[in-house]
């Protein structure tokens, strides 16, 4: 892997429960994110992969400090930016920026296209003097696809993959070296995912960006990422290169995930294993002890209810199958359609 550039240390973010409304008592906590560790290199995208519910969301607004952390570390460049706070946290904010799930509801829709990516440029004044916006803003449309002449337009202006490339241009605008992709494009259609996805990867050649890429859909993920961290209940269970996750899943909440990918092939279909979970994913309030996982694993035994798995690269396997996975019980199983 490139030398880090972001690490994630133990980060946790628990969300109180209270009770009472004058005299409010704790009575218990959402573990939302839960000792979540690792680390993003330079020029690398990692993808982030997991139910709806698991923490991928929550886990990207901790890493930009919207969401004040509980505990845990994300140090850019070797810093700490969980305690920082005014400038501090201004200046980092500068090189970590953020594309978000909807582009419906992320564009003001009061603002022009100008205003909107422009609008960095007034909290961060020194990276485009007030003369020079206009034709910096133009720059960023022109870098993303769009007609630099649709700066006076409005959003309701635009379709849904071109508001997404608008939202990328807003995030390229102080030129970063992160972005974190939250499900970017989740709310478009297939054909205009593609001509997103194609266009990150080519920002990231020309700009040399790291990327963050939270995401549902296992074929783009396989498709962008480098690397890919598999969540479930707040925490990772498992993490590796595209191949290793994709071809050589060792944890059986992965192996699950990956058989229900839908596979064109007729034949193949047919052939393939499919892994059906029992049971409803646990709440976030009351996890289970030990494995998280447990409760709807076909492999649990007594030490799995007793012992939290490490995330940690398992001495029984070799090749490309020994990379981190947090099981008592890793083993390679073949499903078929993963790719």
């Amino acid at each position: 892997m490139a030398e880090p550039i972001l690490e994630v240390k133990d980060l946790v973010k628990h969300y109180p429960l209270t009770q009472g409304i004058v005299f409010k008592k704790q009575v218990g906590a959402v573990r939302a994110v839960d000792g979540v560790s690792f680390e993003l290199g330079k020029g690398e995208t990692l993808g982030i992969v997991g139910e709806s519910g698991c923490g991928k969301s929550t886990l990207a607004k901790v890493l930009m400090n919207l969401e004040k952390a509980t505990a845990g570390q994300v140090r850019f460049k070797g810093e700490d930016i969980t305690r920082l706070s005014g400038a501090g946290l201004k200046a980092v904010r500068r090189n970590i920026q953020m594309v978000f799930q909807d582009p419906y509801t992320s564009l003001n829709p009061r603002m022009t296209v100008g205003d909107i990516i422009g609008e960095p440029f007034e909290i961060h004044p020194e990276v485009a003097p007030k003369g020079d916006r206009r034709k910096a803003v133009q720059d960023l449309l022109d870098v993303v696809g769009l007609n630099p002449e649709y700066i006076n337009r409005y959003p309701h202006q635009f379709s849904g993959g071109q508001r997404q490339r608008i939202g990328i241009a807003r995030g390229l605008a102080l030129k970063p070296e992160i972005i974190i992709c939250d499900e970017p494009v989740s709310a478009l259609d297939v054909s205009v995912q593609a001509q997103v996805i194609n266009l990150l990867e080519q920002l990231q050649n020309d700009f040399q960006l790291s990327y963050m890429f939270i995401a549902h859909d296992l074929s783009i993920v396989r498709h962008i990422s480098d690397r890919v961290g598999v969540m479930y209940l707040g925490k990772l269970v498992e993490i590796g290169t595209e191949d290793e996750i994709y071809s050589h899943p060792t944890h059986p909440y992965t192996q699950a995930l990956l058989s229900a990918v839908p596979v064109p092939d007729p034949t193949g279909r047919e052939r393939r294993e499919r892994i059906l979970l029992s049971g409803d994913i646990p709440s976030p309030a009351n996890p289970p002890s030990g494995c998280r996982f447990r409760t709807r694993c076909w492999k649990a035994e007594e030490r799995c209810a007793d012992e939290v798995p490490p995330l940690a690269v398992p001495e029984v396997l070799s090749g490309p199958a020994a990379h981190e996975s947090a099981c008592h019980f890793p083993e390679v199983r073949d499903v078929i359609g993963s790719g």
